[in-house]
Formats: structure tokens, sequence, C-alpha cells
């Protein structure tokens, strides 16, 4: 099997604030710690976010590939997420991530095959099977013509 690498570089800025690199991509991106936690700043996204953020799109790729590979004609995909983050026996978890993709299909006849799609990329989502936090999913298919 091959290994492959992902490098990230963090460096603080100031305060609460620091900046994410990649020798691997051109575009820096700011973290901070969120605005519910002392010193937190509100309007910068944070390692909560992003955590998020890691699993929605994750499953939105994994959709990507095997939508194509099994020829799924669809209009559109998005995913909205929500991350819970509390605190467990005194530490602060991500212990839930809900994603509710919506996926517009071009045909009706696809509803079936689009849902087995969308829940074996849930399954395969490699993100969601890397962490401890319950992953749950609440698709809506719909179809453009009737949208």
């Amino acid at each position: 099997m091959d290994s492959h690498y992902y490098h990230v570089d963090v460096t603080w800025d100031s305060d609460r604030k620091g900046t994410l690199t990649s020798p691997e991509l051109p575009q820096a991106i700011q973290v901070a710690t969120p605005p519910e936690f002392p010193k937190g700043m509100p309007g910068i996204w944070s390692p909560e976010h992003y955590f998020t953020a890691a699993v929605s799109s994750c499953l939105m790729t994994t959709f990507l590939a095997i939508a194509e590979a099994s020829n799924l004609e669809f209009v559109s995909f998005n995913c909205a997420s929500k991350g819970k983050l509390e605190k467990i026996e005194g530490k602060f978890l991500m212990s839930e991530v809900l994603l509710e993709p919506m996926l517009i299909l071009k045909n009706e006849t696809d509803m079936a095959k689009a849902e087995r799609i969308l829940e074996k990329s849930e399954k395969a989502c490699l993100i969601s099977n890397s962490i401890k936090s319950t992953v749950s999913m609440k698709p809506t298919i719909a179809v453009a013509a009737l949208v």
C-alpha cells in the first residue's frame, strides 16, 4: 500500500491567531481560537471549523469519485455540516459531526442509485474513518426538473 504525506506548518502571528501554510500549496490561511473561548477571535476560521470542514469536504470528494465511477449524472452537490464541541471527562473534543448533503439529480430514475452512492461515500470517507467523533448523515436528494 502506498503512503502519502501532507505537510502543513503553523506560525503564530499575534494574540490567539496564526497562519497555516504548506509547501505543497500556494495559499496561506489564517487560524485562530474561536470566540467562545477566552481571547478567541471572531471572523477567523478555527481548528473546530477546519475539523468540521475536513469531514464534509472528504464526503464531497469521496462522493465525486464514486459518482464518476458509477456514471451518476447530477446537477449539483452541496453539504451543510455541523461539528459539536463538548467537554467530556474534563477534555474538549469534537464529539459529533452532522452532514446534510443536498444532491440534485438530472434524472428521477437515479434516486436509488444516488442514495447508495451517498451511503457508500460516507462509509469510505477517510477522514470520518480516521476520527473518533460520531459522524451522521441526513441526505436530501431531489431531481432538477422537480426543484
